[in-house]
């Protein structure tokens, strides 16, 4: 039987994109703007992940505009949550 580590998912163990997998999970989608905020980052810093989770499938990005504004959109893909649940249930089966 190997160790419940071998389940996690490499894509979540930096803490940014954990941060922002979490957030996702609690909401059906977020603007840009305010997952920056909430995570307290910076834009180019949560682009830069938030394009590695999407690049995965596990992020949706939507771009659209607001008049002539434009504003971006993140949610949690299907495969995405799929994904999040099972590296959530490696972390409970290591910490029991």
């Amino acid at each position: 039987m190997t160790h419940p580590r071998a389940q996690l998912n490499p894509a979540f163990t930096n803490p940014l994109r954990f941060s922002l997998m979490a957030t996702l999970a609690g909401v059906t989608e977020i603007s840009f703007k305010q997952a920056r905020e909430y995570l307290q980052t910076t834009d180019s810093t949560l682009s830069k992940h938030a394009s590695a989770l999407e690049e995965l499938g596990y992020v949706a990005v939507k771009k659209s505009f607001i008049g002539k504004k434009p504003t971006t959109r993140l949610a949690m893909s299907k495969q995405g949550e799929r994904a999040w649940q099972d590296h959530l249930a490696a972390l409970r089966a290591i910490a029991l």
